[in-house]
């Protein structure tokens, strides 16, 4: 075992204990994703708990309305938490529907005019929790981008993950406060207790954020992690407008002989973060990191891969949004295969990217330089 990542010493970090002999599967595209989370809520015979920041009334999401229809009509129970600005444009018409089924809908953050600041925070998390046994967490939204169908391009790379073990009842527990408090009454379902002697498994700790102080203590995790690498750090993420105290962590980790890999998106969906970030290449290039920029479909995933042992998968991007104003949702794994998974994945999109050099990228054009500038004035607003 690594002996800088244990159980003990994240515990410690984050202050929340490991579920121990869970059966994990990485889902790495998004028809691959989509085929699986449709099998997972197939499964449901008692209860279906679902929580995405987009739920687009697209073809995707009518197939999810269609099978949560279905499994409500069967008898199952489902609640259904949405966030209110994620799924602004998503019809009225669209939970009318679920709701006739008997599916509980409610909407997380909506716009108050007693509090209108509050709306500027994000439930960002995506989640699915089958019956307290399987679960789902990830980058995905419920959107056709995600599965290739939006003007039939291909589809966004994301990544997630499907589990089985007591990891899922964890996150139904965490679930259940988030149900609560968008008003939801009590889920009236138990959590099975963890046995005292887990069958043999995966290592998997909840890192799921709605409060400044799960907040700090995911911030804490994130630089520790990187603090304490020894070997390589491969990170990637959807929107990257760091703070200095990453830039400045991610170059100390150089400085060590640690290989830094950051693999960001060659285009975006939001130009705004994109141009923030790219701010900051011209400094971390000098110091030693490597950055990637993926080419051909939008690059949307948000993972981390610490000496290819410790690795985090969920919705938290490397921005000030994520790591300080959002409800987020991640899970870390301490695992030898997983991590060697991770790096696969992470090899494979580096073959879909282009590698940005100091020297190339010093030449790029001034208006180019100008935006970024402007932009980075601004990243803890993005």
């Amino acid at each position: 075992m690594h002996q800088t990542f244990t159980r003990q010493a994240v515990e410690s970090v984050l202050r929340e204990s490991f579920s121990l002999g869970n059966s994990l599967k990485l889902l790495a595209s998004g028809p691959q994703a989509f085929d699986s989370i449709f099998d997972v809520l197939r499964q449901a015979r008692r209860f279906i708990c679902l929580e995405f920041y987009i739920v687009r009334s697209d073809e995707t999401g009518q197939i999810l309305s269609d099978f949560l229809c279905e499994r409500a009509t069967a008898g199952v129970r489902v609640w259904f938490k949405y966030d209110h600005f994620g799924s602004l444009t998503t019809p009225e018409a669209y939970w009318e529907r679920l709701r006739r089924a008997g599916v509980e809908v409610r909407a997380s953050r909506p716009f108050r005019f007693s509090s209108p600041f509050g709306y500027t925070r994000r439930n960002h998390r995506k989640l699915i929790v089958i019956d307290g046994i399987v679960s789902f967490t990830g980058g995905l939204n419920i959107g056709d981008e995600y599965r290739g169908l939006l003007h039939r391009k291909s589809p966004w790379r994301d990544t997630g993950i499907v589990m089985s073990g007591p990891i899922s009842s964890r996150l139904l527990d965490g679930f259940r406060k988030s149900w609560m408090k968008a008003g939801g009454d009590p889920l009236p379902v138990e959590t099975a207790p963890e046995k005292r002697k887990p069958e043999p498994g995966s290592a998997v700790v909840p890192i799921f954020t709605s409060s400044a102080r799960e907040r700090r203590r995911m911030r804490r995790l994130f630089y520790y992690s990187i603090r304490s690498a020894a070997r390589s750090i491969c990170l990637t993420t959807a929107y990257f407008t760091p703070s200095m105290r990453l830039v400045e962590a991610l170059e100390e980790a150089v400085r060590r002989g640690v290989e830094v890999r950051l693999l960001l998106p060659g285009e975006s969906d939001f130009r705004a973060p994109f141009h923030a970030g790219r701010h900051f290449f011209d400094r971390l290039l000098q110091r030693g990191v490597r950055i990637f920029e993926y080419q051909g479909q939008i690059l949307h995933a948000k993972t981390a891969v610490f000496d290819g042992i410790w690795s985090v998968i969920g919705s938290a991007n490397l921005d000030f949004r994520s790591l300080r104003r959002n409800d987020e949702g991640n899970v870390g794994v301490l695992d030898e295969d997983i991590g060697r998974q991770m790096l696969e994945i992470f090899e494979a999109d580096l073959a879909h990217s282009r590698e940005t050099r100091l020297e190339e990228w010093r030449k790029r054009p001034a208006w180019e330089k100008i935006q970024e500038l402007f932009f980075s004035l601004f990243r803890r607003r993005l």
